[in-house]
């Protein structure tokens, strides 16, 4: 959710700024702009819409200079217009701002009294406002952006730049995370590594409540109190190759296609030696409860992963969406781990419900993709997932990784708690050796599920059906197509069906059925028959033995391969995620970026 880059460099940054910006379109964005310093005159370029735009107004009015900051806005406060673009100006002053300054209409009256008045509608101007107002009283650029910091209440991470300052960039993160890139002569600053892998391999990443002061030289850091701070540097390894199309047409597409190949590196991550390998001090033997809590996506694997834990394991789940988890206050039982699921470690409700649960379990454990951000590392245990980069804004390759990992937890919980012995457990394991070859077989299936996907996208209003781990699975499918195709869709378990969702149905409604031939096949296959019998047009997702027992009358077909009940879930989530991206495609949305979608949502 929205992109941060500066550059003090040895070479023109406009054309680096907005290069870096391309790297962090998959945040999702509705403008972007640049500011620069210039024999020591500050300006700026801003454009609404895609970065071509911002491109195609540099050709025509350049702006040049060494040290410059860059931002992709999506809009919290205010239209996405030129005015409310970033970077943000006021007097010598010039900001780029992820989060939101939850106090910006107090400190907005209280400058207008001092003569200072605003242009735009955002919350971020009234940064620029208050630091220019310290600098008309006297203060550095220095001193005005640590005063401005002390006066502002909510989340952020901030980058200033100065008229007269061709040699310094203030950056500061209270909530959303910021990293510092060291070059040779030359300083860097990013949302996150990926803006400046090409820039430099060498970061340092602020902890909560840091402030830093970049020149070319380096970074003085000081922690929220205001002391000096020593932050570690480290060197990052990021596979250039995982953010490039590689020939594919959406990232989305190169993603789902991936899942064998990340799912196979995972599972041998974990499984070396025949057993699952989990972080020492992860003991599930003593607990009461596992509280598992996400939002979105990953939210649906934890859905899921309860099904593992509660079958397996014997251990109680409670499941809750992020942002409604700490303001019930729920209570914790000291006996119990908090576990916490996110993409990208740094979304925003999902770190403030860690922060709540910290002193009141026993652990706090992490299942992310980046094992350097936030919630990993406030985390007693970080387990990553293995995916790679994910660029597409609809999550695809991080869900069936984040279902594994569970589905790994879930496997050393139920031997710890001696629910499986070592014969069930090899066994368990040697399905999912197989699993990426079932999954490569079901991508085999790619043009049956675009052809179906193409009809679907006619439709208005569809439904999804699942029974057991496989409701998860309809969340999420009806999820997928609604984020990038915008066909409005539900999920449901097949049992609710005739408590009020079969009022919905009629001839124009596709129904898709997710249907492993499992012991709640028969129970699936009678809800399915309701809705034929109202002439809903269902589609059955299947394996062969499924799809020989109960495809007649049905509107289209789609068969799987066979796989073990237990990794049905990870296995369906691929024609899911297809059927959603044919539709996309089908209808001409914007498939790695759609509308209103943020890849990392990094405010509440």
């Amino acid at each position: 959710m929205c992109g941060i880059v500066g550059v003090l460099g040895d070479h023109e940054v406009a054309p680096i700024l907005v290069e870096a910006l391309k790297r962090l379109e998959y945040r999702g964005y509705d403008s972007a702009g640049i500011a620069t310093v210039n024999g020591g005159r500050l300006d700026r370029r801003r454009a609404v819409g895609k970065l071509v735009n911002l491109s195609d107004l540099l050709v025509h009015d350049p702006l040049p200079g060494k040290a410059g900051i860059g931002h992709t806005r999506w809009a919290t406060h205010g239209a996405a217009t030129v005015k409310n673009a970033h970077p943000h100006r006021s007097g010598p002053v010039s900001v780029v701002h992820n989060g939101i300054i939850e106090n910006f209409r107090e400190l907005r009256q209280e400058l207008a009294a001092a003569g200072i008045s605003c242009e735009s509608e955002t919350d971020t101007e009234t940064v620029v406002m208050l630091a220019r107002h310290y600098m008309d009283h006297g203060m550095a650029p220095r001193e005005a952006a640590v005063a401005t910091l002390a006066r502002l209440d909510g989340a952020f991470a901030l980058l200033f730049l100065f008229d007269g300052e061709e040699d310094l960039m203030v950056a500061a993160r209270r909530g959303s995370p910021l990293a510092i890139g060291h070059g040779d002569g030359e300083m860097f600053v990013g949302s996150d590594a990926i803006a400046l892998a090409p820039l430099t391999d060498r970061i340092t990443y602020l902890e909560e409540g840091d402030y830093a002061f970049v020149t070319r030289a380096g970074v003085e850091i000081h922690d929220a109190e205001g002391r000096r701070a020593n932050r570690e540097v480290t060197r990052i390894q990021l596979d250039q190759t995982r953010i490039e199309k590689a020939g594919y047409k959406h990232f989305m597409a190169k993603e789902i296609a991936e899942q064998p190949v990340v799912l196979a590196d995972a599972v041998r991550h974990y499984t070396a030696g025949g057993a699952v390998n989990l972080p020492e001090g992860l003991d599930f033997a003593g607990l009461d409860r596992l509280t598992l809590v996400a939002c979105g996506t990953a939210y649906y694997a934890c859905l899921t992963a309860k099904y593992w834990f509660e079958s397996l394991a014997a251990l109680p789940c409670e499941v809750d969406i992020a942002s409604e988890f700490r303001y019930r206050e729920p209570p914790m039982p000291g006996k119990s781990y908090a576990v916490f699921v996110s993409q990208s470690g740094e979304t925003a409700d999902t770190l403030a419900a860690l922060r709540f649960c910290k002193e009141k379990v026993e652990k706090i454990v992490s299942v992310v993709n980046v094992p350097t951000s936030s919630i990993a590392r406030e985390s007693d245990v970080a387990l990553p997932i293995l995916a790679g980069v994910e660029v597409g804004v609809a999550s695809t390759k991080a869900f069936t990784c984040q279902l594994q990992v569970l589905l790994l937890m879930a496997l050393k919980a139920g031997v710890q708690r001696g629910r499986i012995d070592a014969k069930a457990l090899s066994a368990h394991l040697a399905d999912l050796a197989a699993l990426p070859g079932l999954m490569n077989q079901t991508l085999s299936r790619e043009p049956a599920i675009a052809a179906a996907a193409a009809a679907i996208a006619e439709a208005q209003d569809v439904l999804f059906l699942g029974r057991g781990a496989m409701f998860p699975l309809a969340l999420e499918g009806a999820l997928k197509l609604k984020e990038i195709s915008y066909i409005h869709a539900e999920g449901y378990a097949s049992g609710e069906l005739k408590h009020g969702p079969i009022a919905l149905i009629d001839k124009t409604v596709p129904v898709i059925v997710l249907a492993p031939r499992d012991a709640l096949f028969d129970k699936t296959v009678s809800n399915m028959q309701e809705v034929m019998a109202r002439h809903g047009k269902v589609v059955l997702v299947t394996d062969a033995a499924g799809a020989k027992e109960a495809s007649e009358g049905t509107w289209k077909v789609l068969t799987l391969p066979e796989a073990p009940a237990l990794l049905a879930p990870i296995l369906y989530a691929i024609p899911a995620q297809l059927l959603a991206y044919h539709a996309a495609v089908a209808k001409g949305t914007d498939v790695d970026q759609p509308r209103n979608l943020a890849k990392s949502v990094t405010v509440e």
